[in-house]
């Protein structure tokens, strides 16, 4: 089944619940992203230098040292 075939078939079946097998429902899909995310980050974490590259970029972004997407476009 392709993904946009079994997203039509989620919202239907959303659509067909109770109001408390809703709330049952978006309890599990918001518990689903989370450990999606916290896969994620787990994946991130393991590459070395990581979280020292992630910290610097992060003072940069807050110091104004970034470059636009303009610049680069007209860079390349």
């Amino acid at each position: 089944m392709k993904s946009q075939e079994l997203r039509q078939n989620l919202k239907e079946s959303i659509d067909r619940l109770s109001p408390e097998r809703l709330l049952v429902a978006a309890d599990f899909l918001a518990y689903l992203a989370e450990r999606e995310s916290n896969e994620a980050t787990k994946e991130l974490l393991k590459i070395p230098g990581f979280v020292e590259a992630f910290n610097k970029a992060q003072k940069d972004v807050a110091a104004g040292k970034v470059t636009t997407v303009e610049q680069l476009k007209r860079k390349y």
